[in-house]
């Protein structure tokens, strides 16, 4: 794209949160004529685009009027569904819509690494930033993260690293995004309310990851994913593979407890997989992706091994939080899917109580079946969902109602017993009692800390 082109451009940003302010001003800073729109009104979101308004950038808030439509291009931020009235109709009028993350990357002169996968990608993310700070190459982590891409990317060097997660309905409107290494950790179902309940649909979104990719790039992939290692047979660059249950050709795998990488005809022995600081199978996987690409990116083995022993993980994401009366608390409130559970309750020997529940996304709730069965002494169902997740598990184990988060925490210390854990890792999207999943975290661990 000729960024040029922009100055003086009529362009709509949809959604008035991060990644929508970013963009904003990303293309304000070119000249362009923005114009910002969010369905939703209150006080925090006014709060939040006060700064918009002091730079002179037009804001309607509470919904879309037609003035969204006098544009020749449309950004949307990640949270607006591909099939919402207000793109649907753009598209109808033939108005190019691409997401903030396909903007942001016309800008960027840096190597993009760009992670996604149903599960996994804020941790292995996280930790490729941590490899690349730890060896002191410059780099920037941002995207689904946290921080909009858009609002780091013209602080880039040509030599610095941009690591980004990158969700689906960021890729579902790329056009010319190309990462120099693509990460695809896993595709399990997800988003099946997006998606029409269509693995299929849902693969192909994440493939788009790579599709812009040439032979002069890389893609580290699971090649234990069933969909995973389907969706990467039409990549066109390098692929490089991780796997644990098989000698990959050329990649990181497993053998005798040990992590090893083989690459450019060179066995190397990382660290064994008991010294990696994150614990669990699924973290074993993320530290494979985060030292092939750590790898490709020139990091040295002694300061990868170093940085595996070291990263404690990311907030949220079976996070300790406090013990008390022999009862651990631990926040997993990223887990907003059914596979990321699936993970998370294979992580601990110790009886748990479940805190499980949200807005539901179509999940089904069997594959878990019989890991309650095995680990869970009792479950406490929370939010929109609770009347299904309460069918889907009374008969496997002791479920208990919540009205609200406080309720929550209190029933699950009155189950559980001297040597449990109580998890919060609810399978679900927290927007029906939080703003979002870290809310719902923070929220959690506050009133665990009251008890």
């Amino acid at each position: 794209m000729n960024v040029a082109k922009l100055r003086n451009t009529k362009i709509t940003v949809i959604g008035a949160a991060r990644s929508g302010i970013g963009a904003a001003q990303l293309l304000l800073s070119q000249g362009a004529n923005v114009f910002v729109s969010d369905k939703q009104s209150g006080e925090k979101l006014k709060s939040q685009t006060s700064n918009l308004e002091s730079l002179g950038i037009e804001l309607e808030l509470g919904g879309h009027s037609e003035k969204v439509y006098n544009c020749s291009l449309m950004v949307i931020s990640p949270g607006v569904p591909s099939n919402a009235p207000v793109v649907v109709e753009a598209q109808k009028r033939r108005i190019n819509v691409v997401s903030e993350l396909e903007l942001a990357s016309w800008f960027c002169q840096s190597p993009i690494v760009a992670v996604t996968g149903s599960n996994g990608k804020t941790t292995t993310t996280t930790l490729i930033g941590r490899i690349l700070g730890d060896a002191k190459k410059a780099h920037a982590v941002a995207g689904n993260i946290g921080t909009a891409f858009s609002t780091v990317v013209r602080e880039l060097g040509a030599t610095d690293a941009a690591v980004l997660e990158v969700s689906s309905f960021q890729l579902d409107h790329c056009e010319t995004f190309r990462p120099k290494i693509s990460v695809i950790l896993n595709i399990t179902p997800d988003h099946m309310d997006r998606y029409e309940n269509s693995m299929e649909k849902y693969a192909a979104s994440k493939a788009r990851v790579f599709m812009n990719q040439t032979a002069d790039d890389y893609l580290v992939y699971d090649a234990d994913d069933e969909w995973t290692a389907r969706a990467v047979q039409k990549a066109k660059c390098r692929k490089i593979a991780f796997s644990k249950e098989q000698k990959v050709s050329e990649g990181a795998f497993v053998e005798n407890g040990m992590l090893s990488t083989f690459l450019n005809g060179t066995r190397t022995e990382i660290i064994r997989t008991d010294e990696i600081s994150i614990k669990g199978m699924h973290n074993v996987y993320n530290s494979m992706a985060a030292t092939l690409t750590g790898q490709l990116l020139g990091v040295g083995v002694a300061s990868i091994r170093a940085t595996l022993r070291n990263f404690k993980g990311v907030e949220h994401r079976l996070e300790f939080v406090r013990e008390l009366d022999g009862v651990r608390y631990v926040n997993d409130s990223k887990a907003t899917n059914v596979d990321s559970v699936w993970y998370a309750l294979q992580a601990f020997s110790e009886p748990l109580v479940l805190l499980l529940g949200g807005r539901d996304k179509g999940n089904d709730y069997s594959r878990l079946t019989g890991l309650v069965r095995k680990h869970v002494r009792a479950l406490v169902a929370i939010g929109e969902s609770a009347d299904k997740v309460e069918k889907a598990f009374s008969q496997s184990t002791q479920v208990k109602r919540a009205t609200s988060m406080d309720e929550a925490v209190g029933a699950a210390r009155s189950l559980a017993k001297q040597g449990d854990v109580v998890l919060l890792s609810p399978a679900c999207a927290s927007f029906d009692w939080f703003e979002n999943y870290e809310h719902r975290g923070k929220v959690f661990k506050e009133l665990v800390h009251k008890l």
